[in-house]
């Protein structure tokens, strides 16, 4: 490994509930499974610290049952918490309605996670700074993260993408090594409809040795270097829950450049990654190394 991968975004808990669909306005369906697990960022730096990364989380925490929760399930992935926790609050709670699709929609209700408590810790020339676009919907929060010096930035606008700020997120961008989004978030971004034509419009936003990798779902993703995209393929299989599978797909390719790979081995290998966690019910369902292997070994 040439670095860690520097998380500074959120974990929350969150409370997964398959239901067969979505309910309508005013009207109620009953869930068949309801579980309560961490998720957000701890998503992200699962996948990457299954995939052999050494991981820091630099976000918040509070000092309630859900960070208590959320504590343990880092220190359970060998993760490094870099600040205590923040008094007097509780770390925030996703819903997440999974339907009989495999899709998923989210209702967020933040807490210590956003917190900001002085400066975080600094990045080394080697590590690869993740940043989540719920950070940047929190100005103080995006403040900090920009003031962070030294590591390469990977940036994960995320689906509320439209809501940041566009001046910060301008200064985002200028900072930006990678830039992984999927299809959705890359026309909301560029106003292209079709991926790898979005990924070239979003790579002329970014400093000229920037990569921008659009994921799009079971087709796999479009990684665009030099103005050139290249489509890798993704991996077929029976999707259970895509929940998830964006995390998944983000913490390997972090965790792969981590390691040196080239950028087309590194989307392959997050591709693979993010099939297998949509085989699984749960948000953090990313695998491990070996089983990446296997799977990329019986293609």
């Amino acid at each position: 490994m040439t670095g860690r991968l520097v998380h500074t975004g959120q974990v929350v808990i969150d409370l997964v509930m398959r239901v067969p669909a979505l309910p309508p306005v005013g009207g109620d369906v009953l869930a068949s499974t309801t579980v309560e697990q961490p998720g957000g960022g701890f998503n992200v730096m699962a996948a990457a610290a299954r995939a052999g990364a050494d991981v820091v989380y630099t976000g918040g925490h509070g000092t309630g049952p859900r960070g208590d929760l959320a504590r343990a399930a880092l220190a359970a992935e060998g993760i490094t918490v870099a600040l205590p926790p923040t008094p007097g609050a509780d770390t925030g709670l996703c819903v997440v309605l999974v339907d009989d699709s495999g899709e998923r929609t989210f209702v967020t209700g933040s807490g210590a996670e956003t917190a900001v408590a002085g400066a975080l810790p600094r990045a080394g020339a080697g590590d690869v700074v993740y940043v989540s676009g719920y950070s940047l919907l929190v100005p103080a929060k995006a403040e900090q993260i920009l003031a962070i010096s030294g590591g390469a930035l990977l940036v994960d606008p995320g689906p509320l993408v439209a809501e940041i700020d566009p001046a910060l997120w301008e200064r985002t961008l200028a900072r930006t090594s990678v830039l992984s989004c999927n299809a959705r978030e890359a026309r909301l971004l560029s106003g292209r409809t079709d991926p790898a034509d979005a990924g070239r419009a979003l790579a002329r936003m970014l400093p000229g040795d920037a990569v921008v990798v659009v994921r799009d779902g079971a087709a796999g993703c479009h990684v665009v270097r030099d103005g050139v995209a290249e489509h890798v393929p993704g991996v077929p299989v029976e999707a259970v829950d895509t929940n998830g599978a964006g995390d998944a797909h983000c913490g390997v390719l972090a965790a792969e450049l981590l390691r040196g790979a080239d950028l087309t081995g590194a989307a392959m290998r997050a591709n693979a990654a993010a099939a297998l966690a949509v085989t699984r019910a749960g948000p953090a369902t990313a695998p491990t190394r070996a089983e990446v292997d296997a799977l990329l070994a019986r293609r």
